[in-house]
């Protein structure tokens, strides 16, 4: 897959997407935020990747927010700069993304590290949310889920008070799971990639789907029953009858229900 603002790589059963746009913070604009979201969903339609790891180019930057540069002067989606792509895209995926925070982590950056499963952050990474002290906010992922890790006091300390947070601060508030020395971020995060690829897929794959129906309504409802339960339905008995019986105009033979 070859792209303009980021990069994929596979490495055995973990694949890293990497936002690369260092010049810029590795801020993200309308053409990379389709481009992660075409990346994840490229991950979601093959079994060779069991984890992906989601971090950014150099050694400053993980993502400090977005650009809308080249959007149209409207007020509907064309002029939205459609970072939604991107965490819907980490939602729906049935496999665990892992960011591994390499820098600066600020606005919609920090929003998008909380969307992913797990984070993993280097010693001096910084977080922060600066919406309301730039003319933006994010009423969406960023308020809901910030206010599951850190709770809605500390939430509405980090949105309404706009402070960086050192990564050991953000490891004390629940909002990272993990902190390690510069020098060893991409060999812990390697670590707890593969720690996550021997986990059983189909488990996680229901696990991510049942935290994320909390707060995706009928959509989160649907990936549950019908990404996960269907397939396994249609290889029973009783689907295999109920389709026989219907194609050869016949009761169908209820002995077979329910095994």
């Amino acid at each position: 897959m070859s792209y303009e603002t980021i990069l994929y790589s596979e490495d055995g059963p973990v694949g890293t997407l990497t936002l690369n746009r260092p010049q810029d913070g590795n801020m993200f604009n309308a053409t990379m935020c389709r481009e992660v979201r075409d990346c994840i969903e490229q991950v979601r339609n093959e079994t060779r990747t069991r984890v992906l790891v989601l971090t950014g180019a150099g050694d400053k930057f993980f993502c400090t927010g977005g650009r809308k540069d080249g959007l149209e002067k409207t007020q509907l989606y064309a002029g939205v700069l459609p970072t939604l792509e991107m965490y819907d895209a980490i939602e729906r995926l049935q496999k665990p993304v892992l960011a591994s925070i390499n820098g600066f982590a600020v606005g919609g950056g920090n929003v998008l590290q909380m969307t992913c499963d797990l984070a993993i952050a280097k010693e001096s990474a910084i977080f922060r949310q600066v919406g309301p002290m730039v003319g933006s906010f994010d009423a969406g992922y960023g308020t809901w889920f910030l206010e599951d890790l850190v709770g809605k006091r500390r939430a509405k300390e980090i949105w309404y008070l706009n402070e960086k947070l050192t990564a050991q601060q953000a490891l004390s508030y629940g909002l990272i799971n993990k902190v390690v020395p510069d020098d060893k971020l991409a060999e812990a995060t390697r670590e707890m990639a593969l720690h996550l690829a021997d986990r059983g897929a189909f488990a996680l794959a229901s696990l991510k789907t049942a935290f994320s129906a909390r707060h995706s309504g009928v959509g989160g409802l649907a990936r549950m029953a019908h990404d996960l339960l269907l397939r396994g339905y249609l290889d029973t008995e009783e689907s295999h009858e109920l389709a026989a019986s219907f194609a050869e105009r016949r009761k169908p033979d209820t002995s077979k229900f329910g095994k």
